[in-house]
């Protein structure tokens, strides 16, 4: 297990150098220039001419992505070009939120998806299994902001359950950080849920016909000890992978709903950036966000080798 993680990090220094040649090289190209953003009309050419001075513009590009690249190895991701923030303070103090809602989020996109999964495979072309095959195509058809709007009318509005807007950290109140993000988490892991049932139910049932499975219960074993223990342990092999890459579609979806409910993460960063054409911002989010995808790669090809032992490394 210690080889196959030291080859999944040695395989993430050429990926992360790629995205970070990528990264500046199309915030580069931008057809506007940020020094007009700040300045505006009614600036003089010597005005100009400092602020690019002032912003390192007026340097080659290969000078500016090495001295980039250099500062970025070392946990400074630049300054942003409007408010003189630190791009990397204000990404700390937004990844927890972020984090919280992707996190969450995920947590109701298994536990739910992996017990329609299990349900509609036990009773296959049951009306079981067709009410968890029609709730998962709905699910993965509804979008996420829409269904946040209509948790948000329901339940935060009419029956005021919930707050409807805000998030509230878990260092101030753990009850009302879990109030603030279970819509939200709701609305984002509502999609996620129907691949991951879809996915188990497909497993599950091939699972549950192998000869291991019919010995198990020959031998007088249980049969939540055979579904749990034997059936879904294998079946989540395959499942694994899909979880991983619902995860990443999760972190990406929360960048919307994060304005649905009005969540200061990193959504609202980079839409901020983005009109502002903030380009350190831009950068180092999305540096970021790579990385957090690139964790959650790694995680998913431990977790993947624990289950499989075939995909060990000899």
């Amino acid at each position: 297990m210690l080889k196959l993680v030291s080859r999944r990090l040695l395989a993430l220094v050429p990926l992360l150098f790629i995205v970070s040649v990528l990264t500046f090289s199309f915030t580069s190209l931008l057809p506007s220039d940020p020094v007009d953003l700040i300045i505006g009309d009614t600036g003089t050419q010597e005005q100009y001419e400092v602020v690019r001075e002032r912003l390192g513009l007026n340097q080659p590009v290969i000078l500016r992505y090495v001295q980039w690249l250099g500062r970025a190895a070392q946990g400074d991701l630049g300054t942003s070009f409007f408010n003189s923030v630190s791009v990397a303070d204000a990404v700390m103090q937004r990844l927890p939120v972020t984090l919280s809602l992707t996190l969450v989020s995920a947590l109701i996109a298994v536990a739910v998806g992996v017990a329609a999964g299990i349900a509609a495979a036990l009773r296959p072309r049951s009306w079981v299994d067709r009410l968890a095959t029609v709730g998962a195509t709905i699910g993965q058809a509804i979008p996420n902001f829409w269904f946040g709007l209509l948790l948000v009318a329901v339940f935060a509005v009419n029956m005021r359950w919930f707050p409807a807007t805000g998030f509230t950290p878990i260092s101030a109140s753990p009850w009302d950080w879990l109030r603030s993000v279970t819509l939200p988490a709701i609305a984002l892991g509502l999609s996620s849920s129907a691949a991951i049932a879809r996915q188990v139910r497909s497993a599950m049932v091939g699972v549950l016909q192998q000869d291991y499975i019919r010995a198990a219960r020959a031998q007088g074993l249980s049969s939540r000890r055979v579904i749990l223990k034997h059936a879904l342990t294998n079946a989540m092999v395959p499942v694994v992978a899909v979880l991983s890459v619902q995860i990443t579609v999760l972190r990406g979806g929360s960048l919307i709903v994060e304005q649905v409910f009005a969540i200061n993460g990193l959504g609202t960063l980079a839409i901020t950036a983005v009109r502002q054409q903030d380009i350190p911002m831009i950068q180092g989010l999305v540096l970021v966000m790579v990385g957090l995808v690139v964790l959650v790669q790694l995680a998913t090809d431990i977790v993947y080798g624990f289950l499989n032992p075939k995909a060990r490394p000899s």
